[in-house]
């Protein structure tokens, strides 16, 4: 978890020159004492799209009326505006203050799940860190649990299923790259780690068929045996029966020749 204590680190700093920005800025549109007159005019602009002039309000808002019935609508469409904005650091920094700060904010279920969406947006391509695909996994599941009646819950399940598949790929993609160098000890410690770590991915039977071929490759027939019979049992529609069965038969002939 290095990565997001550096992140959040960053994050404290950059919105503290936020902060100091809004504080130092002038403000023409909001002329008013006001906090609900002052949302009103964000809001149009967030409404309308005009995401960066309303980041620009709601940051001012959110100084000049703190503690106001407003104060959760503020913070909430202030994270939303950056994350439509694609400020993915920003959206997440201002989600997780609202998610600590308004507990009992009718917005709340939106924020979580929004929250969930930020860190999917800051998720990478398989082959570089995926702490952030982690994390993703980690708000969505947590969405799921506290509300698991909400209109977003079927999108919060797909996207898990599909970032486990990624996070899955990943280690079948490192398996197979020490395939490619003959090292069948680290090929076998990550083919195994996709099927116990996400059985439910789309990647499972292909792990566990590489994992059979990485123990031939290091000559552990019996081993191999096994795990194709676990094969067997938990994937017997699979793809890759026809390749399993030329994997066991590989395996007789191969222990028949010693």
């Amino acid at each position: 978890m290095k990565i997001l204590i550096k992140v959040k680190l960053s994050l404290f700093l950059l919105a503290a020159a936020v902060f100091f920005s809004a504080c130092g800025s002038s403000k023409n549109d909001i002329n008013t004492d006001d906090p609900q007159k002052a949302f009103d005019i964000a809001k149009r602009k967030y409404d309308k799209k005009e995401y960066v002039e309303a980041i620009d309000d709601l940051s001012f808002i959110k100084i000049r009326f703190p503690g106001t019935e407003v104060s959760d609508k503020v913070q909430y469409y202030l994270a939303s505006s950056y994350y439509y904005q694609k400020e993915f650091i920003m959206a997440a920094y201002e989600f997780e203050s609202f998610v600590k700060n308004f507990p009992l904010s009718p917005l709340m279920p939106e924020a979580k799940y929004m929250l969930g969406n930020t860190y999917y947006g800051l998720s990478p391509k398989y082959s570089l860190d995926q702490e952030f695909t982690k994390e993703a996994i980690n708000q969505y599941l947590s969405f799921i649990e506290s509300y698991p009646q909400d209109k977003n819950v079927a999108d919060a399940e797909n996207k898990v299923k599909e970032l486990r598949n990624k996070l899955a790929y990943k280690d079948y993609w490192t398996a197979e790259l020490y395939m490619k160098t003959d090292n069948y000890k680290a090929a076998s410690l990550y083919f195994q780690a996709v099927y116990d770590e996400y059985i439910d991915s789309d990647w499972a039977d292909d792990a566990m068929v590489g994992h059979a071929e990485a123990y031939i490759g290091g000559r552990k027939y019996e081993e191999a045996k096994k795990v194709l019979e676990k094969f067997n049992k938990l994937f017997p529609n699979s793809s890759l029966k026809t390749k399993a069965d030329r994997l066991s038969s590989r395996i007789k002939d191969l222990q028949a020749e010693k």
